[in-house]
């Protein structure tokens, strides 16, 4: 129970962490002269704006953090933390007026953006820039400098050094693009190309894994059966010609064992090896499972019961 509760309680935790992670947010888009097209604030001003974005699927509470022109004076204008409003959801964008006004709340910054200045968003220990996006200093009045993703679905986006018009509180990429997988489903519509390849890619690996099984484990196998079978035939013949042992070789073989057992060790298992062997030799015994040595039965009257019998004299 304890064991589950550790786990709960570290996933709540990494989950918790993940929705915190402010590194998720980019300054997607500024305008830093607004003409009599741009958009109002909420005091009817026409002023400069920057646009933040989250581009992760959790929720991200910016409060805290901090927007700066200065990069020697990272806590220029600081996001208050007590407003609500400052979490972002995911693939959601917010925009901060930089009206030099701080004070105008929430989303206003304490400085007015110029062209040729490079826009800073801190991180709330004041210290970690978490994104940057420089405005040309060429930057006609009206349009907007921006980062644009080629694929709004990958979440990568590059700064694009061409402005365009300004697209306030929408995420700048061509939704209309299509996926990878969409793209291969155009190039092979019947799965012909995924299907040779996962099949390749299956075989290939059942492949490897046979030659190595081959290498590691049957190929010493093989090499030491050979040379066991070869040792065998060495012993077993002399130049061409097989060398059979006769019955009385046999024996004298058999006994020499046994002898030399005897003198070695002086154990009756030795000499009851010996006599196995002297037995297997003079073919008294047979061997029908490999392994296994099996004595044949022979008919003897030992066990006859008839010999009990208490003989009684003849009369």
């Amino acid at each position: 129970m304890r064991k589950f509760l550790t786990t709960v309680l570290v996933l709540a935790t990494s989950l918790s962490l993940r929705a915190q992670n402010v590194s998720d947010l980019i300054i997607s888009e500024a305008v830093a002269q607004p003409d009599s097209t741009g958009i109002l604030d909420d005091y009817g001003r026409r002023s400069g704006w920057i646009e933040l974005y989250n581009k992760s699927t959790g929720t991200v509470n910016f409060g805290g953090c901090y927007l700066t022109d200065d990069r020697t004076n990272l806590r220029k204008s600081l996001i208050p933390k007590s407003d609500l409003r400052t979490k972002l959801g995911p693939r959601q964008v917010v925009l901060i007026w930089c009206s030099g006004h701080g004070a105008d709340g929430t989303f206003y910054a304490d400085f007015t953006l110029a062209p040729g200045k490079t826009v800073y968003l801190v991180s709330n220990d004041g210290r970690t820039i978490i994104d940057s996006l420089a405005i040309p200093a060429t930057l006609p009045y009206g349009l907007a400098a921006y980062k644009l993703a080629a694929d709004i679905r990958q979440q990568e986006f590059e700064f694009i050094d061409n402005p365009e018009v300004p697209s306030p509180r929408m995420i700048n990429g061509d939704h209309g693009s299509a996926t990878k997988g969409e793209i291969m489903k155009e190039r092979d519509p019947y799965g012909w190309i995924l299907s040779v390849v996962s099949v390749s890619v299956v075989f290939s690996a059942l492949a490897l894994l046979w030659f190595l099984f081959w290498l590691l484990f049957d190929r010493p196998a093989r090499k030491a059966a050979k040379a066991g079978d070869a040792s065998a035939t060495l012993s077993m013949t002399k130049g061409k010609r097989a060398v059979i042992p006769s019955e009385a070789e046999e024996s004298q073989v058999a006994a020499a064992i046994a002898l030399a057992l005897d003198m070695e060790t002086g154990g009756d298992t030795y000499a009851a090896i010996a006599t196995a062997v002297h037995l297997y030799l003079t073919q008294s015994v047979h061997d029908v499972e490999p392994g296994i040595v099996t004595i044949r039965r022979t008919e003897s009257g030992w066990n006859n019961k008839a010999l009990n019998f208490r003989k009684l004299p003849r009369r």
